[in-house]
């Protein structure tokens, strides 16, 4: 059984006209693999993410993690699976301002119940792993955008999720930073058998993953496999199951 299985999911947003953020995508992850995704703005990826973290409900289609479908969780459920399951890279960042990069690489640990020393001890390895071990005591504004971003992806593994869903992760670094931080979420997908979708405009980034699916105007329209596990070439897949 795929960690995650999506099946011709729609998401549709309505104002002047429906339009259709997500436009029935089938995509399947299993547990130890980095997929990415890839597509120009406004091609759904964001809003794909965020129906894969249950923030939002789709229109149409199944979502199921684990053999779960996310549309039968309860309010509290869905948060309790953001919270322990789902690492998130927000594109955004969403860190607390006035407080250090290591209270916030701590953050999710300490909504989740572990107390603010434990919760630290563990994020440490993680800003270390991300280039942050001399920037961890310094506050939010006192970090550049590309140190805020690797805050953020700390903040994601610390907690160690079991699928970690990563938008633009890389979008505020230069080249060797981010070949460094995608490297990073493939050593976590095989060293603890963890899912990972990246949602990426960087071509070389995506060429790490095991997989690459491309979205245009909701539709996943193609997928190519770059390389099998030991990283040695390995044959394109059939085309993609998305409908549309």
């Amino acid at each position: 059984m795929s960690l995650l299985e999506l099946h011709h999911v729609v998401k549709r947003y309505r104002g002047g006209e429906e339009v259709r953020a997500v436009d029935g995508v089938s995509l399947e992850l299993s547990a130890g693999e980095m997929v990415a995704l890839q597509g120009p703005s406004g091609s759904g990826k964001t809003t794909l993410l965020l129906l894969i973290a249950a923030l939002l409900a789709p229109d149409d289609g199944s979502i199921r993690y684990e053999g779960r479908e996310l549309s039968s969780l309860s309010a509290d459920e869905a948060s309790d699976y953001l919270l322990s399951d789902v690492g998130f890279v927000y594109q955004s960042f969403h860190l607390l301002p006035r407080v250090s990069a290591l209270e916030n690489a701590a953050l999710k640990l300490m909504l989740g119940g572990v107390g603010a020393r434990e919760a630290q001890r563990r994020a440490r390895p993680w800003l270390d792993r991300v280039g942050l071990s001399e920037r961890m005591h310094h506050l939010t504004e006192e970090l550049s955008g590309g140190e805020r971003q690797r805050v953020a992806v700390a903040r994601a593994l610390a907690a160690e999720p079991r699928l970690i869903l990563a938008d633009e992760p890389t979008g505020n670094l230069d080249s060797a930073r981010s070949a460094e931080i995608v490297a990073l979420l493939g050593e976590v997908a095989r060293e603890r058998d963890v899912g990972v979708l990246l949602v990426t405009h960087d071509a070389e980034a995506a060429a790490i993953a095991d997989r690459r699916h491309s979205l245009r105007d909701g539709r996943l329209i193609e997928a190519g496999r770059e390389h099998d596990g030991d990283g040695q070439p390995a044959p394109r897949p059939r085309a993609s199951t998305a409908r549309g």
